[in-house]
């Protein structure tokens, strides 16, 4: 069985209707491993490369599978700014499968941590520091919070390992394990690394388990480019044109990717290919 069919009914639609091609080789190796192993999975790739919905599209198949009496994953990013990013990303992915996304940090408010401890269930959304907060002031929620949790996802795992910080929230996730009486998997997100060994040994310090790091190559992408000019002000584009001495700077704004298919969907998938304008600011070359 490839990896997406592998996954939950409703991951199926959302590639669907998101008008994906296929998926991308490090989702399909993250599916091998976090489904047919119960080892620790790191994830490097570049930025925009899926790794997100690498990890929770096996999560989140297991939870439709077999729901979780508590938080069943714990989502730790470095910062609260990735962590309202990504929380508007899974709660779009998990709405039509009601499985519920909380996101806690200073700027959350009081009345949806208070759900969350009232119902903990889903996936949780915390910084290290507020980790430590949760432990300290809510410890006596922590077993009913916690007592059936599967995984923590480390996003940004690289950052962690420069200076304590790192330590202190593996220390973190150590102390809720034992508090709740769970072994949950590990599985971090990391940009690439050079020395994605060392990365892996830290993710699963005091785990008792192996660390899996997927290989995978990305196919060849080809790249278009088109290029627009325009003035906000001064003397108009043709005024100019002729005024010009010499080839003038162009400031590329934006441009994307046309990829190549990986891991191709089944049959009946839809196949649009995915274009945009890089915009520019400037003038073209008049020599």
């Amino acid at each position: 069985m490839n990896a997406f069919d592998r996954y939950a009914p409703f991951i199926q639609d959302f590639i669907y209707s998101h008008d994906w091609e296929s998926l991308r080789s490090i989702q399909v190796a993250a599916a091998d491993a976090i489904f047919n192993t119960q080892d620790n999975v790191l994830l490097t790739a570049s930025t925009a490369s899926g790794k997100t919905e690498a990890a929770f599209f096996p999560i989140l198949t297991e939870f439709w599978e077999n729901p979780p009496a508590s938080v069943g994953a714990l989502y730790i990013g470095p910062l609260k700014a990735l962590i309202n990013d990504q929380f508007v990303r899974l709660n779009d992915l998990c709405e039509e499968a009601d499985i519920p996304v909380w996101h806690w940090h200073g700027d959350v408010s009081q009345s949806h941590k208070a759900k969350l401890i009232k119902k903990p269930s889903g996936i949780l959304q915390i910084t290290p520091e507020s980790l430590e907060a949760l432990l300290i002031h809510k410890h006596m929620a922590i077993p009913r919070m916690f007592c059936d949790l599967r995984y923590v996802v480390i996003d940004e795992v690289h950052s962690l390992m420069r200076g304590d910080r790192g330590g202190q929230t593996l220390c973190l996730i150590e102390r809720l394990s034992r508090m709740a009486g769970v072994q949950p998997r590990r599985i971090g997100l990391s940009a690439t690394i050079g020395d994605p060994e060392r990365t892996g040994a830290f993710l699963s310090q005091g785990t008792g388990r192996d660390c899996i790091i997927p290989r995978f190559e990305e196919p060849r992408r080809v790249w278009r480019i088109s290029m627009e000019h325009f003035y906000n002000s001064g003397p108009q584009a043709q005024q100019r044109g002729f005024e010009s001495t010499g080839p003038q700077e162009a400031e590329v704004l934006a441009c994307e990717r046309i990829e190549a298919a990986s891991a191709a969907l089944p049959a009946g998938a839809p196949r649009h290919a995915s274009q945009r304008t890089a915009h520019t600011r400037g003038a073209p070359s008049t020599s």
